[in-house]
């Protein structure tokens, strides 16, 4: 009798799909770090060492969330494939979970304070880079780029082809942005950057005015600091043609969220003697802005 045929490898999800789960298999992780605290130990310590370790690890994070970035973003290359989704996100994974295991090595007797300041400057860049690809998509994404140019009047089966590749998305009118797409995505663009001049004012906060002994609280600011990048990068993939207006609004509404409780923490805190400071309800103000220019623009799509 011939022996049974070993089973097939289960086909990877589309690309777009393991970028969703990468994000909620991230997820998952905040509430260890938010709960864990750094072990005791009678181990010597060493603070070079452990900065040497905490950086590089910092430093494969970048790496690996701007390839994956430019992979998905730079245009009019087409998606990758499932199985280099695949290898992407388990790096980017492995990555985010080696620079955890870093940070829990710190133990609980050491400089707090310089902590959270290496954090929250990751997160500054993080979201610098996913603001700067999402502008660049825009401009890279556009339909109509070239099209008026007489020079290429008589290459109309060149420009079928080019168009092929946006997105990866062949002969597929879903895959550009309407009119009405790109005047949603000025807002939330606007709040992409209004989530770096958050994250930009709370982390001088910190360097200024920042206590090694209030651990907890400088733990606090972290924590739902390390929010803000992973719901940047839901608004941003969010709008991506062809998009979806329910999904956009969701998402923008809860970076909103998360930004204004970053807000009220920090407003909270030792780092904010002065809880009045301007540029508090100067930031809140504009985060209130963009959502109200959000949910005007995706109100008749939702009603329909």
């Amino acid at each position: 009798m011939a022996s049974a045929a070993a089973p097939a490898a289960p086909t990877p999800a589309p690309p777009l799909e393991q970028l969703r789960h990468l994000a909620g298999d991230l997820r998952l992780l905040l509430p260890g770090v938010r709960v864990g605290e750094a072990q005791e130990t009678t181990k010597e310590f060493s603070r070079e060492a452990f900065w040497r370790r905490l950086n590089e690890a910092a430093e494969q994070v970048s790496r690996e969330a701007t390839t994956l970035t430019e992979v998905f973003s730079r245009l009019p290359r087409p998606l990758p494939s499932s199985q280099e989704a695949q290898r992407l996100c388990e790096q980017v994974h492995a990555s985010i979970t080696a620079i955890i295991e870093v940070y829990y090595s710190l133990p609980k007797d050491q400089d707090n304070k310089a902590a959270a300041l290496l954090m929250l400057t990751k997160n500054v860049d993080l979201v610098k880079d996913a603001h700067e690809e999402m502008e660049r998509a825009v401009e890279e994404c556009d339909p109509y780029h070239g099209l008026l140019n007489d020079d290429e009047e008589d290459n109309s089966d060149s420009h079928g082809d080019e168009q092929d590749h946006v997105l990866g998305c062949p002969n597929n009118q879903d895959s550009y942005w309407s009119e009405e797409d790109q005047e949603l995505i000025i807002p939330c663009l606007a709040l992409v950057r209004a989530s770096k001049a958050c994250l930009k004012k709370v982390r001088v906060s910190v360097a200024e005015n920042g206590k090694k002994d209030q651990v907890t609280q400088l733990d606090d600011i972290v924590d739902i600091s390390d929010e803000i990048s992973p719901s940047v990068d839901d608004l941003a993939l969010s709008i991506y043609p062809p998009m979806c207006y329910l999904t956009v609004r969701m998402s923008a509404a809860k970076l909103v969220s998360v930004l204004k409780k970053a807000l009220e923490i920090t407003k909270a805190s030792h780092v904010t003697p002065q809880p009045e400071d301007s540029w508090i309800p100067l930031l809140i103000n504009a985060i209130d802005h963009c959502m109200d220019r959000i949910k005007e623009l995706t109100q008749n799509e939702l009603e329909l």
